[in-house]
């Protein structure tokens, strides 16, 4: 029986695998089940035969799983994969149809939170390491796993960890934590990750709520932040912070003509959310640029004043606004702190505070590197068809795998693109789970011929 096979004939066992994952709570946001998830991924590793252990960096930090197993056959190159162990808050509860950690299967779905982003996704690299030892006693190169617990909290001593392990850690490639799956089941093979910059703003005027018949007297908060906000960026999305794109480096020919080629459905799109029209009405090629390399900012969150049923007349003492910036190669988020920093002063706003949660940079492989055609080429024989693409629009902690371990990273995976994640009924489609398990075994296999 060769790899392949065994995975066909043990889909059982990946789902009840992944079902055991997603019952185990592991919320971040909340340090729920974080211990009990990690050393359940340990478990799972050692069942499935790669030698593991629980890393810790130091108190109050969640811990890294790393798993091992040499080759016997080619001990010259090392693959890493990267995934998460924790996941968002399930809230709002109401919206499940059923419990969020249940994992629950119906028909090709299994739901529950975690189930694609990320259990789903390490399953199938656990699995497909499994059906290679299983079959051929062996791997086709040595094989490290990296599966942290902070990721869904911004990853915010994923860099610690790396400076810590870095010689345990070192690896030739690294197969990222997620790839997207398009509506065509066209796996989406991810070259990059946008950075982020993510931040709250704040004006308190009073020391408590007054009635709202004093605002003749008393400067409203709310109105003095969205006063401060607006300044941000123009109707089109553009950010207005002097010298915000200084160092940015316009798109390669190379990476537009791949952009241009990326298959992007802008009805279906449009139908998955609800909208009529993307921001600035871009369409086509535009469209897709903005998804790849476009900076952001967004208002994630507004909370001031009353917000319950019904009418209440004050005039809040203070008010917040949450903001992510997303970032895009050459942008350090140190840099852009600061220059945020001195637009809000020179705009006449130094009473704002601002407070720094998370700052990641950005990065991308090359389309060029050889690692690239070894994933695309396994995924073409898996799918049918994959399609390359220059920068996921969303943010993880690539730039500092990139930058210490100067392994290149590329994202494949089972995660359908409307599989709800971060959302109520989240869930994995078994296809997908075992098309994705076996694309990882070939992945490997051609990894290790070059």
């Amino acid at each position: 029986m060769n790899p392949l096979h065994y995975v066909d004939s043990n889909m059982d066992n990946l789902i009840l695998d992944l079902q055991t994952l997603i019952k185990q709570p592991s919320v971040s946001a909340k340090n729920e089940g974080i211990e009990e998830c990690a050393n359940l991924v340990a478990k799972m590793l050692k069942k499935s035969g790669i030698n593991a252990e629980v890393l810790r960096l130091k108190k109050g930090v969640a811990p890294i799983v790393f798993g091992e197993i040499k080759s016997k056959q080619n001990p010259a190159k090392t693959m890493m994969f990267y995934n998460h162990y924790d996941v968002q808050p399930a809230e709002p509860f109401e919206l499940w149809v059923d419990p969020p950690f249940s994992g629950t299967r119906k028909g090709n779905k299994i739901f529950g939170r975690g189930a694609t982003d990320d259990k789903g996704e390490l399953i199938t690299r656990i699995k497909a390491v499994e059906a290679c030892l299983k079959t051929t006693g062996d791997v086709p190169c040595n094989i490290k796993f990296v599966i942290e617990g902070e990721e869904e909290t911004g990853s915010a001593h994923i860099e610690e960890y790396l400076k810590k392990y870095k010689k345990k850690f070192s690896s030739d490639g690294v197969i990222w934590e997620f790839g997207y799956v398009d509506a065509k089941n066209r796996p989406i093979i991810g070259l990059g990750m946008k950075g982020l910059l993510f931040v709250e703003l704040s004006v308190t005027e009073s020391i408590r709520d007054a009635h709202s018949s004093l605002a003749v007297l008393i400067k409203n908060p709310a109105w003095r932040l969205i006063e401060a906000v607006t300044t941000l960026r123009d109707s089109n999305g553009k950010i207005l912070i002097k010298d915000w794109y200084d160092e940015v480096t316009p798109l390669s020919k190379k990476d537009l003509k791949l952009i241009d080629s990326e298959p992007f459905d802008e009805n279906v799109f449009k139908k998955e959310f609800g909208i009529k029209s993307f921001l600035g009405n871009k369409k086509g090629l535009d469209a897709k640029k903005a998804l790849v390399g476009d900076a952001t900012c967004n208002i994630a969150g507004f909370v001031s004043g009353y917000t319950g049923d019904g009418a209440k007349t004050i005039l809040p003492g203070s008010a917040l606004v949450k903001i992510d910036f997303r970032l895009v190669p050459k942008m350090d988020p140190k840099t852009q702190v600061m220059r945020l920093k001195n637009h809000l002063k020179s705009k006449g706003f130094s009473d704002v505070k601002i407070k720094i949660f998370h700052g990641e940079a950005a990065a991308r492989t090359d389309s060029s590197s050889p690692f690239v055609s070894q994933v695309k080429e396994a995924a073409d024989k898996v799918f049918g068809k994959s399609i390359l693409n220059v920068s996921n629009a969303g943010t993880g902690p690539m730039y500092p795998f990139v930058e210490i371990l100067n392994a290149s990273c590329i994202s494949i995976g089972s995660t359908y693109m409307f599989s709800r994640i971060h959302s109520p009924n989240e869930f994995a489609r078994i296809d997908l789970l075992k098309k994705t398990t076996k694309c990882i075994c070939l992945i490997m296999q051609n990894f290790a011929k070059h």
